[in-house]
């Protein structure tokens, strides 16, 4: 009985095992049919209506999962605050806001402005409009923010939009204007100058992720003549130093072929507009005024050439392989992670800029010569000494501790050792962009690191770079209370401008 017993409660326990197991396989197929239903009648229930014409390839499949019932694209406040949460601590209540009211332009969606384009959306940018006429191909999957083999064929960017949906679907907090058409002189207005009803509209900012040098510089002309800031990605292709990104003025943007190729075409652009308001940008002006126009590039000499065209390409025409007549047709080599680091380098600028966090101090150069440094330091030294002695001639006061002397007309005057070693010269050079704070004289020419007040200690933030011929002309080695008097007003404002965010990150 009790092996027979043994056996009837071993089938049983197998029978209820084996239901067991089917009941959960049944349930869970049950589960992913009902979940895979809601997500169509998601879909469906959510389409967006198309802007234009131009984003008809926009597919159901890739809409926000939202329940079915509630037919709309909203999402509840409190959903979208979380969201942005980590920015909201960052930025603070009105930064955040202040993102939120911003308009921003990207023209070119590929390697650069995909990564761009997305970082900006996740950050809480209240309205995009996105540019470009190009489709997603299989050879830019290597490096496109989103695009996958399904998008390949379809618009970059319309499939930005649609990635962009599945983040925020919710006009409300993210406003998605894609443009599926080329930027060119002709179309300029068409795409910058207007909203979607038509409206002359303004722009916060424009990004500029464009790979084609004439195009590039007809969009900045635009810009600067509607004084539109923007900011120009330079070259990433053939580079993979991701440790030598700079943002600077065009002038500076250095050992960067796409650069110097841009400034001569401006150059030319601009000369043939003499009757337009073009013809009358200061071109000392724009090429070193980062409010206008500001760079990012890589530092990094190219380690790659481009492509050499196959012998098939030569047998058939080269002519004929161009994406678009008139662009650069042989190929250049593209490490996949230097666009999309540059990528999230333009939207970290642009968020930044527009969250009322501006960059500090950017790098905007290579970094000088150790020689250079220490020869700045000894001058800074000298001219440290001179004051002490002119002030002090009797050394009534040892030198190796601060004293702040009064002078018979109520003025004060500071010695004591310096504030600064060797190791700051670096950040002061990069603090001052490797120009003279006065006459914006670049490397090439003689420098002095200056007081600038010499009643303040000779801390970093009361330290001014500047240029051999600009201390002859302004500094009074009689009184230095009264050097840089004769400045003018608006670089006077300047310096003080950035000797306080020096001070700033100091406190900080």
């Amino acid at each position: 009985m009790t092996s027979k017993g043994t056996a009837t409660t071993g089938i049983s326990s197998h029978f209820s095992l084996t239901m067991l197991v089917t009941a959960t396989t049944t349930g869970a197929f049950l589960g992913a049919l009902i979940s895979r239903w809601w997500y169509l009648s998601s879909s469906k229930a959510t389409e967006p209506k198309t802007v234009s014409s131009k984003t008809r390839f926009a597919s159901s499949s890739s809409t926000s999962r939202l329940n079915p019932a509630t037919n709309n694209n909203t999402i509840p406040r409190h959903i979208r605050k979380e969201q942005l949460s980590r920015h909201e601590l960052y930025f603070g209540e009105e930064g955040l806001q202040q993102l939120q009211k911003t308009r921003i332009c990207v023209v070119g969606l590929g390697g650069v402005g995909s990564h761009t384009v997305m970082a900006l959306a996740r950050g809480g940018i209240g309205y995009l409009r996105i540019i470009d006429h190009d489709q997603v191909t299989l050879s830019s999957l290597n490096r496109h923010a989103v695009a996958t083999l399904a998008d390949v064929g379809i618009p970059k960017a319309v499939a930005l939009q649609n990635s962009m949906r599945q983040i925020c679907p919710d006009p409300h907090y993210l406003r998605v204007d894609p443009r599926v058409e080329m930027y060119t002189a002709e179309t300029a207005a068409a795409l910058l100058d207007y909203d979607e009803d038509g409206q002359l509209c303004s722009w916060d900012l424009v990004i500029d992720a464009i790979d084609d040098i004439p195009t590039k510089a007809h969009l900045i002309q635009h810009c600067l003549q509607r004084n539109i800031p923007v900011i120009s990605c330079m070259g990433a292709g053939g580079k993979s130093d991701f440790t030598r990104l700079c943002v600077s003025d065009l002038r500076s943007a250095a050992k960067d072929p796409l650069a110097t190729k841009l400034k001569q075409t401006l150059k030319q652009l601009l000369a043939k507009q003499s009757n337009s308001t073009a013809g009358n940008i200061n071109m000392d002006n724009y090429l070193d005024d980062m409010n206008k126009l500001t760079v990012l590039y890589n530092s990094e000499k190219p380690v790659v050439k481009l492509a050499d065209f196959t012998a098939s390409q030569k047998a058939h025409g080269v002519q004929h392989f161009g994406a678009v007549e008139g662009m650069r047709i042989r190929i250049l080599p593209v490490l996949g992670t230097t666009p999309s680091i540059m990528g999230q380098a333009l939207a970290a600028y642009a968020l930044t800029e527009c969250g009322g966090k501006p960059l500090a101090q950017p790098v905007t150069g290579e970094r000088v010569g150790k020689n250079v440094r220490n020869k700045l330091f000894q001058k800074l030294e000298h001219r440290e000494q001179g004051i002490a002695h002119h002030y002090d001639p009797q050394r009534m006061y040892s030198r190796d501790e601060p004293t702040v002397l009064m002078l018979h007309d109520g003025k004060q005057v500071w010695i004591g050792p310096l504030q600064v070693d060797q190791d700051d010269i670096d950040y002061l050079m990069q603090v001052w962009r490797n120009r003279c704070a006065i006459t914006q004289a670049r490397l090439g020419t003689i420098f002095h690191l200056v007081r600038w007040d010499v009643s303040q200690p000779s801390d970093l933030h009361n330290l001014v770079l500047i240029s051999a011929g600009a201390l002859q002309k302004y500094d009074d080695p009689s009184n230095y209370l009264r050097s840089w008097e004769m400045i003018p007003d608006d670089v006077r404002e300047t310096i003080e401008l950035r000797l306080q965010a020096i001070r700033q990150v100091q406190e900080f």
